[in-house]
């Protein structure tokens, strides 16, 4: 499977094999994720592997009790690193800290192109994922025992897929793409 058709052929899964992901995938998954591309280096993105039932059920819970996710037999955490772009100096660091903004963000980006590249390696590698975001910051962290400078950016479902939902409307490029300035449609490619 090549990239355009992992990108093509993902889709958002919510029910699971029950059958556990071998650990040479897994490995792979977590691979992808370390070899994402951050700004300046800083490699932001930290791993929480999550496969016992009970914490799989904690972490649904957390999430607004999505039961879909703890029958997922893998969950993947994608934590944020406040400390490698801010110098704490010995102090504690709260990734909440308003002060933070600009680094958060950065991070928060860091993490999403790190967490994409465990969905289509899993893509590739036949599994499902789904992407979950819907928690509360504190709550998530405390059933991760994560401290207050890891921001919790997704966790991410993993199995193999019990359902193969069809592709969802997508915005045409038409109605995204402008060219030199927002909102500025493309008034014909010139030829050399």
């Amino acid at each position: 499977m090549d990239v355009q058709e992992a990108i093509t052929a993902r889709r958002s899964i919510r029910k699971y094999e029950d059958r556990p992901v071998e650990d040479e995938k897994l490995r792979l998954l977590l691979e992808a994720a370390r070899l994402a591309p951050s700004g300046s280096n800083t490699q932001p993105t930290g791993l929480i592997v999550i496969r016992s039932p009970e914490q799989r059920q904690a972490v649904s819970l957390a999430c607004n009790n999505q039961k879909f996710i703890a029958t997922a037999p893998v969950l993947i955490a994608v934590l944020g690193d406040l400390k490698c772009r801010v110098d704490g100096r010995g102090q504690t660091l709260d990734i909440n800290a308003t002060r933070f903004t600009d680094e958060r963000q950065r991070i928060i980006r860091d993490c999403a192109i790190a967490g994409e590249q465990i969905v289509l390696q899993a893509e590739e590698l036949g599994l499902g994922t789904c992407w979950v975001a819907d928690f509360i910051q504190e709550e998530i962290r405390r059933v991760l025992g994560a401290p207050s400078d890891q921001y919790v950016l997704a966790v991410i479902a993993v199995g193999y897929p019990a359902e193969a939902p069809a592709a969802r409307r997508r915005k045409a490029l038409t109605e995204m793409v402008w060219h030199e300035l927002f909102g500025q449609k493309e008034t014909g490619a010139t030829s050399d």
